[in-house]
């Protein structure tokens, strides 16, 4: 064989297997970015399961703040419903953030309420849990950051688009709801 055929076969050899690395690379990157949605999601609904037991909790109390109640159930259903990550999902959970904030302001209200053993483990997991959302929402955003980087840079741009990688959504909860809700036993 010529030398100069040699060094064809070799460079060929070198970018097909640097071709082959770029692309397991992304692929990763794409299933680190689905696994921490999958950390987000149980986080979420972990939440969305507690709502309606402290609803039910505060509800014999709260016989006439009914509207509070409704709209809680209403922003549950509706972050449910929003599911998969994006601006809804961000938009919807934001949303039941503020409307649980507007339930404990009630319950502040409401001294036998406050002094409920079911109400006051009630809260405690719900404040566990949004420390959790945050904490998980943290990873999947630092994983979209790094996945929607490999995708858009030199070479990996030029291979990424046609083979079907797409730029994920970050998650983006409303400035208000990075805080976790005020329990105050």
């Amino acid at each position: 064989m010529e030398p100069l055929t040699i060094i064809v076969l070799i460079g060929a050899a070198v970018v097909v297997i640097a071709l082959i690395a770029m692309y397991n690379g992304l692929v990763r990157r794409r299933l680190r970015t689905d696994e921490t949605w999958a950390q987000v999601a149980v986080a979420l609904k972990r939440r969305h399961d507690l709502v309606p037991n402290l609803i039910s909790a505060v509800r014999g109390y709260m016989g006439f703040e009914q509207a509070v109640l409704t709209q809680v159930t209403e922003a549950r259903a509706a972050a449910i419903a929003a599911g998969v990550p994006g601006p809804a999902a961000s938009q919807a959970e934001g949303h039941l953030t503020s409307t649980l904030r507007s339930l404990f302001a009630v319950v502040e209200d409401y001294p036998d309420l406050r002094a409920s053993e079911n109400v006051r483990s009630l809260q405690e997991q719900l404040a566990t849990t949004e420390g959790l959302i945050a904490s998980a929402r943290d990873t999947y955003n630092a994983a979209v950051r790094d996945y929607n980087t490999a995708i858009e840079t030199f070479p990996a741009v030029f291979m990424a688009r046609p083979m079907g990688f797409a730029a994920r959504a970050f998650f983006e909860a409303e400035p208000s709801a990075a805080e976790v809700p005020a329990v105050d036993l």
